[in-house]
């Protein structure tokens, strides 16, 4: 969810000398700041809380929840969206400062550049980047692209290479890096929605339907509750990781059972085509997507052993938990490289 921008006039001074607009109703500087810490605390540690936005909601409470989990910390009532989190035992001193001030570099500049509208025009070029430098600085930090124009009133329209900008103090999300990472094995094929075939065809032999086999002790696996929106990565029964998913819609579900990790795509090209999406049946009418930002699966597939099925990121991080996908598991951009560096073939994967 958006929220809208309150008036210029309503613009609030942070303690640190920040400028922000209250970006929902009933907001107040003190609770922004410190709302804002706890999602950098929770997303430094691997704990997803959805896009920064210096506010409380629905995935904050459940990355909350699964971070306690996971540390054998005493669970509160989740779902109290009107009493304060509570984060007894947790250092939240370390996120400091919650804000810093950062230089626009040539490199995020080099990320931008025109995005044609519709899978026709975007087939014809060769990468699909980032439409503008406040969306690239947004992803760079997690953050709702509101959230950083609230933070930099009047500033974002102009931006440029040497521009500052105050931003999230998060680990940031460098897309020059996606194609260093180690994610284990790589396929050779750099079409996403058909790397499970090109792979058997290079000779992995995956099962070709659910297994049964539960994980070893001290494996690591991955658990996607399609109820919940989440996307656990345990070690044995260790709950190590968690990040905020979009699942598939009623017409195109995500397939219930377990599976297993295939083959990692970095920057992948996509094969858009309507009635594979929709139906399942690939067919003569479609587009073959250049890989970038805004490519519709992002800049990351893992692929499992189900045909045209993967975890991968996206080109709309607003729609992570809040829209159906076709039949795949979606993540923003910055959460599927974590997970990518954590995963490689073999590793089980139940969707329930």
């Amino acid at each position: 969810m958006k929220y809208p921008l309150l008036p210029v006039a309503a613009a609030l001074l942070f303690s640190t000398g920040l400028m922000v607009h209250a970006a929902k109703p009933g907001a107040n500087p003190k609770q922004i700041e410190e709302y804002t810490r706890l999602q950098i605390f929770l997303d430094n540690a691997n704990f997803g809380p959805g896009k920064i936005d210096g506010h409380d909601g629905v995935f904050l409470r459940k990355a909350l929840r699964l971070y306690q989990e996971a540390q054998g910390q005493a669970i509160a009532a989740p779902e109290k969206p009107k009493a304060p989190p509570e984060t007894a035992g947790m250092d939240l001193s370390s996120v400091d400062p919650v804000f810093i001030e950062y230089t626009v570099t040539k490199e995020d500049f080099d990320t931008v550049g025109t995005l044609p509208s519709g899978p026709a025009a975007q087939a014809k070029v060769k990468r699909l980047p980032y439409g503008s430098l406040v969306e690239a600085i947004a992803e760079k930090f997690h953050s709702d692209i509101d959230f950083i124009k609230a933070l930099n009133p009047g500033q974002t329209v102009h931006l440029q290479a040497g521009s500052k900008v105050r931003v999230p103090n998060v680990k940031p999300f460098e897309l020059s890096s996606v194609k260093g990472i180690e994610a284990g094995s790589e396929a050779k094929s750099l079409i996403a929605n058909e790397l499970a075939e090109a792979t058997a065809e290079q000779g992995a032999q995956p099962p070709a339907s659910p297994s049964d086999a539960a994980p070893a002790p001290g494996q690591l696996s991955i658990h996607i509750g399609i109820k919940e929106s989440y996307l656990e990565v345990r070690v044995g029964e260790k709950l190590a990781a968690a990040f905020p998913v979009t699942v598939g819609s009623h017409q195109t579900v995500s397939p219930i059972g377990k599976w297993k990790v295939q083959a990692v795509a970095k920057l992948p090209n996509f094969r858009y085509d309507p009635e594979m999406l929709k139906h399942g049946e690939r067919s003569s009418n479609y587009h073959m997507l250049p890989p970038g930002p805004n490519n519709p699966v992002g800049i990351m597939w893992i692929a499992l052993n189900k045909k045209g099925i993967g975890i991968h990121g996206t080109n709309d991080p607003d729609s992570i938990g809040r829209s159906a996908s076709h039949g795949c598991i979606r993540l923003a951009n910055w959460d599927v490289v974590k997970l990518a560096e954590l995963v490689k073939p073999g590793v089980p994967v139940t969707i329930e």
